[in-house]
């Protein structure tokens, strides 16, 4: 090897060399960088969260495995609380996941099926129970009676007389059973009038029992069970009358309770105030339980706002399907000799409340109270009965056989 050649070796030797010192020299240089900036970032850290490094220091590496939410809080999250839910309950999530769409799609699930609401009206005849049920839900619901004499119209026994209605508004069906009870109280002798009202109530659970508890059961089972019973109380002025005060008693058990004051306007607004003090005196004195029921309630909320409508039971309606005109409008109402008695206006009477509590407001809660509580009950004493009681599995399969479902 020439002169030459070693020494233009060596010379290249020291190039790399001196490019290597360099390239170190800047790797150290970014470092220092690097270290400066973390360091002035976790002191202005520590000046806005003077508790971050205790916090740091008393977490340990075994508790940031087993919690997924430590050391949320470095990256801007909230600390978890004390006693919260490790699994994260109540937390915000990291973005939308659309839990709201549920409420949409319970909606179409609901225009698609539609439902079906029950009600049962108890009361003398001619205290405008078909009528009031016509106001309340804007549509023609009738019973036509083949009897021409008047003798032969009034029945001598109770009778119970049902029609459906199917009701449309803005896409959503409801289905509308009413119950008329036509020869309740009208007879002389009153004594035990209330039973055939009954055993049509219990009937229309053991119907549902029957479908619900059979094999192959249907994937919708037809509700007939009464969801409201409206109590017609006959504008007296007085007290609660022994039938009234006995037959509630038994109805508070099984079913929701409303009690009106039918045709209110027959009494002034005195009359009508003081009427309605005594009948909740006599609620509270023979322990009638009526809708909403006190012992129900979930929460403050809830309480208060059933407390208002409780000040309000029972209601004072009037109704009618006419309609007149009132400075310039249409309005439902009575007319008399005295003016106009506008059934929706809340000054004449309590209508508009009725009308809130049983559709726009209550109308879910009486159908939930039916099933979870009313027909519960009644499910719980049938099963218990006739020893149905729920089996595991194995016991089902060493049972000879199902005939109790076919006696039911």
């Amino acid at each position: 090897m020439t002169r030459s050649t070693r020494d233009m070796e060596f010379m290249l030797a020291t190039v790399r060399r001196d490019t290597r010192r360099v390239q170190e020299a800047h790797l150290v240089c970014y470092l220092q960088r690097q270290d400066e900036e973390w360091e002035s970032q976790t002191c202005q850290d520590e000046i806005q969260h003077p508790s971050m490094r205790a916090l740091e220091a008393s977490s340990s590496a075994k508790s940031r495995l087993e919690s997924p939410w430590a050391g949320m809080e470095d990256r801007g999250l909230p600390a978890a609380e004390p006693g919260a839910d490790r699994a994260g309950e109540g937390r915000e999530p990291f973005g939308y996941v659309g839990i709201e769409a549920v409420l949409d799609q319970m909606r179409r699930k609901a225009l698609k099926t539609g439902f079906e609401f029950n009600i049962m009206v108890v009361g003398q005849s001619g205290l405008g129970k078909s009528t009031l049920v016509n106001t309340l839900f804007k549509s023609k619901i009738s019973w036509k009676s083949t009897a021409t004499d008047l003798d032969e119209r009034i029945p001598k026994t109770v009778e119970l007389k049902s029609i459906s209605h199917v009701i449309e508004e803005k896409g959503l069906k409801m289905k509308l059973t009413v119950i008329d009870t036509p020869g309740f109280g009208d007879q002389i002798n009153n004594q035990h009038c209330w039973e055939p009202i009954m055993n049509y109530i219990q009937e229309q659970y053991e119907k549902y029992l029957r479908e619900e508890i059979v094999i192959n059961r249907k994937r919708r089972i037809p509700d007939s069970r009464i969801h409201c019973c409206i109590y017609f109380v006959p504008p007296t002025g007085h007290w609660l009358r022994p039938l009234d005060v006995e037959f509630m008693k038994r109805l508070g058990k099984v079913v929701n309770v409303v009690p009106v004051i039918a045709k209110s306007d027959t009494l002034t607004l005195e009359e009508r105030e003081e009427f309605k003090a005594r009948i909740r005196q006599d609620l509270v004195t023979h322990e009638i339980s009526i809708y909403p029921q006190r012992e129900l309630d979930e929460d403050p909320e809830e309480t208060m706002l059933n407390d208002q409508i409780r000040e309000k039971i029972p209601f004072a309606v009037v109704g009618t399907d006419q309609e007149h005109q009132v400075n310039g409008k249409l309005v439902l109402g009575r007319k008399t000799k005295w003016g106009i008695i506008e059934v929706e206006n809340e000054a004449h009477c309590e209508f508009a409340h009725l009308r809130d509590l049983l559709i726009r407001s209550n109308l879910q809660d009486l159908k939930d109270i039916t099933q979870n509580i009313h027909y519960e009950n009644f499910r719980i004493q049938r099963l218990m009965e006739r020893d149905l009681q729920p089996r595991s599995p194995e016991s089902a399969m060493q049972c000879p056989s199902l005939e109790k479902e076919s006696n039911f």
